[in-house]
């Protein structure tokens, strides 16, 4: 099982998806690591060898802000916003969607569950 950037990525699958298991690196991102490292796309991870691999790590390490890093940075920014106090970080603060989603009915990913509200009856047609 292949180490790069403090994850083990999986053996069996191409070397494009397996990257993007590291946090920070989608497709698009994967397969320009495979352009400069010189690894064909279809290459599975159980068949790189280790010089490829060290220079997929080094690519990575040197050109990409990657997991740690990377979520760090994020969580900075999250927290820069709230501080300022403007509507994004309220929306953080809060728990609710920032990105000017409808709150009325759905939203529950960011809400949590449903709470019941006491007294309040079902209406019956």
């Amino acid at each position: 099982m292949a180490r790069i950037a403090g994850v083990n990525i999986p053996t069996n699958k191409r070397v494009v998806i397996a990257l993007t298991y590291i946090f920070g690196i989608g497709r698009t991102k994967a397969e320009d690591i495979c352009r400069k490292v010189g690894v064909p796309e279809s290459r599975r991870v159980n068949q790189l060898g280790d010089d490829e691999v060290m220079r997929i790590r080094e690519v990575i390490d040197h050109d990409y802000k990657v997991e740690g890093d990377l979520r760090r940075e994020v969580a900075i920014n999250i927290k820069r916003l709230m501080d300022l106090g403007c509507y994004r970080g309220l929306r953080h603060r809060r728990g609710l969607p920032v990105r000017g989603q409808r709150t009325h009915t759905n939203a529950r990913t960011r809400k949590g569950p449903a709470k019941a509200i006491a007294g309040k009856k079902k209406v019956t047609k």
